[in-house]
């Protein structure tokens, strides 16, 4: 995985995690659930790329 998409993933996730508290500080469940995904789609980018890592070498 390059550094890039490593940086990617992370700020996608750091974003969710923010959006997820976002939601819960303002009592607001449909920005907390977008937070959780968000993370739940950098976690797959993350685990995508490290099977391509694994096969790679």
């Amino acid at each position: 995985m390059s550094a890039v998409d490593k940086a990617k993933n992370k700020a996608q996730q750091l974003g969710g995690k923010v959006k997820e508290k976002a939601g819960q500080v303002t009592n607001n469940p449909q920005r907390e659930q977008e937070g959780k995904s968000k993370q739940a789609r950098s976690d797959l980018k993350s685990a995508g790329e490290k099977v391509k890592d694994a096969f790679k070498r």
